[in-house]
């Protein structure tokens, strides 16, 4: 009475994933989404009767396919799954999810692997914003992905091999231009109570497109806050249901300035993915360059996006940004390994830019990757008949 379909549970950096062969599944469509839906148990806050995680960070997923373009060695298509709506968006990609792509692909014969090598270059199409991604795989000897080896990230317990991720070519990721609006800073007119407020924010494009605005002026209310290190601020946005909802109107003021929906009303139904909200303040010790508090989904991301990482550490390369403007260090030249300072840690990530007009040239970091569990799932046939 029940269908199953070939699944692979995967964690990539500090989330996890579900991973599909597109050939075991429906078109794109409505019962494409009605079956990845049943397989995640969703909607539910628990997802207890399916594979998800009952968390933003772990109810990811990643459709996994042949080429459709000639450059590249597989198709991966993102979906955020939700565990409040009937709903999967598939409006951006997860940079975490992506360092599993590679692996995947190789360990399921996506790609030929020659004797003797040790590692791979495996380039990526992500479907959902058409970049392309370089990421590279150590190989043991048996020519599958390296597990095991001394690479550490914070969010994750103990250690890895390394998975070398190039996000390069994903400038404009899903607005078409490094800087959507073309500024470097600029003013949101947001609704507040029965009035309005002006926010001074940086938006751009680069891996996901992204809204920073100061800690200082999210924390306005409670300036304490604002001086609090990013951990504590995690903390405090978690136990305010009202603050969170400001930064929803923030994120959504924002998603029509970026030309991503057409009210800020709609931002919430119709792209909750896409844009990541980020606070920016200094930074709490010397191991990083600036703090940087990431909400995503109406949620506080424990540790740090990928693709937000890229986007942030092209923001902190412009001279003029709002990561310039919040009494951070300026780089003072176009390339750095940025430092960014998160709740669980601090993530690097090597970024070159060029300006007039501003384009990211390199944005390279890396992360862990490995299978957890690899098998059948199962749904009713009510939800696919044959």
């Amino acid at each position: 009475m029940q269908r199953a379909i070939q699944t692979c549970i995967m964690r990539g950096g500090t989330s996890k994933g579900v991973f599909l062969r597109a050939g075991d599944l429906p078109p794109p469509g409505p019962l494409r989404d009605a079956v990845i839906l049943r397989i995640f148990g969703s909607p539910d806050p628990r997802q207890i009767d399916g594979l998800g995680g009952a968390d933003t960070l772990t109810s990811k997923l990643a459709i996994i396919g042949p080429p459709s373009v000639p450059t590249a060695d597989v198709d991966y298509t993102f979906g955020q799954v939700s565990f409040v709506e009937h709903q999967v968006d598939y409006g951006g990609n997860c940079g975490n999810i992506s360092s599993a792509v590679g692996p995947y692909a190789i360990d399921k014969g996506y790609l030929t692997i020659a004797p003797g090598e040790t590692q791979k270059v495996v380039c990526v199409h992500n479907t959902n914003t058409g970049a392309l991604l370089k990421c590279t795989v150590h190989l043991s000897d048996t020519g599958r992905a390296m597990v095991e080896g001394d690479m550490q990230i914070a969010g994750v317990p103990g250690s890895g091999a390394p998975v070398d991720l190039d996000f390069s070519a994903t400038q404009g990721s899903v607005t078409g231009r490094l800087l959507p609006s073309g500024q470097l800073k600029e003013l949101l007119t947001v609704p507040c109570g029965t009035g309005e407020e002006e926010l001074e924010v940086t938006l751009l494009d680069a891996g996901q497109p992204m809204v920073f605005l100061r800690a200082s002026d999210l924390f306005k209310l409670d300036p304490k806050w604002a001086t609090a290190t990013v951990r504590e601020q995690a903390e405090a946005l978690k136990k305010d249901p009202e603050l969170l909802q400001r930064v929803e109107r923030i994120r959504g003021v924002a998603a029509v300035q970026m030309g991503i929906v057409k009210r800020w009303q709609d931002a919430e139904r119709d792209s909750p993915y896409t844009p990541f909200v980020a606070a920016i303040s200094p930074p709490a010790n010397q191991d990083s360059d600036f703090s940087s508090l990431c909400v995503f989904m109406q949620k506080i991301h424990q540790a740090y996006p990928v693709t937000g990482s890229v986007a942030t550490a092209a923001a902190a390369l412009l001279e003029g940004s709002i990561l310039q403007e919040a009494g951070l260090r300026p780089f003072g030249r176009p390339e750095a390994v940025v430092r960014i300072g998160h709740p669980s840690g601090v993530m690097e990530v090597d970024t070159a830019i060029k300006m007039d007009p501003p384009e990211l040239v390199r944005a390279a970091l890396r992360r862990t990757a490995r299978c957890l569990m690899d098998g059948q799932a199962y749904i009713p046939w009510s939800v696919w008949p044959e």
